[in-house]
């Protein structure tokens, strides 16, 4: 098979290895491996990790199919909905698997890689890009995640929320929660959303419990306590 009929067939796949080019060519590992380096050395194909390459050039294509099981969240997913309008700079895989390396450049963005316990494994679904299916969290998902991950700071999870409540669903954030069974997420978002004036929130207090926790993690532990819900609110001017 000549490249240009191989580089054909390996376009429809978002990442492939050297099994799917073996399969393609009806060719042993060995003849794959010699072909891959080819088409590698020719610039034709790009590596991302060991034995995991593409021809693909848009990073959220191939974002969520370098680790399987995986989806996009965080600022990637927070663009993809609409919730912001800040471009970001790298992708957050979020993934229940540990990996050898932390992140992969491709396009001049970053895939990091976000491992997550299998309990917190859900609220997410297929989209279409082009012509492939990739996995993206849900919006709602994806503010838990910046909370649970603690890669995005509380605050700014919370402008999040408040720019763009009407667009949500406060009842999909409780049940994600109380889905988590997370205790401190429980307090932060009980919080959030009570100050925002959804009532279910109060769903939430049966999680919550009499320490006294920061809002956010990512600022200095000074401001007022919060009885109800067991904070020290610490925003600044928020």
């Amino acid at each position: 098979m000549n490249s240009i009929n191989m580089l054909e067939r390996l376009e429809r796949y978002p990442t492939f290895n050297v099994d799917t080019v073996a399969n393609i060519a009806n060719k042993d590992a060995t003849y794959a491996k010699v072909y891959i380096n080819r088409l590698k050395n020719r610039k034709l194909i790009k590596q991302l990790q060991r034995n995991v390459y593409t021809t693909q050039d848009d990073p959220l294509i191939v974002a969520s199919r370098t680790i399987w099981p995986s989806y996009i969240s965080l600022w990637a997913a927070f663009r993809y909905h609409n919730l912001t309008e800040q471009i970001p700079s790298k992708i957050s895989v979020v993934t229940t698997r540990a990996k050898s390396r932390y992140s992969i450049s491709l396009m001049n963005t970053m895939i990091i890689f976000e491992r997550i316990r299998p309990e917190y494994f859900f609220g997410f679904s297929k989209i279409r890009r082009n012509e492939f299916e990739i996995f993206m969290a849900n919006p709602e998902k994806a503010l838990i995640d910046a909370i649970l991950l603690k890669r995005i700071s509380a605050t700014e999870t919370y402008s999040i929320l408040k720019e763009n409540l009407k667009n949500l669903s406060s009842n999909r954030i409780v049940d994600y929660i109380l889905r988590t069974h997370n205790r401190a997420l429980a307090k932060r978002f009980g919080w959030m959303l009570s100050s925002l004036g959804c009532k279910n929130a109060n769903k939430l207090k049966k999680l919550t419990y009499k320490t006294i926790i920061p809002f956010d993690y990512a600022r200095s532990v000074s401001g007022m306590k919060n009885k109800e819900w067991g904070i020290i609110v610490n925003m600044g001017g928020i």
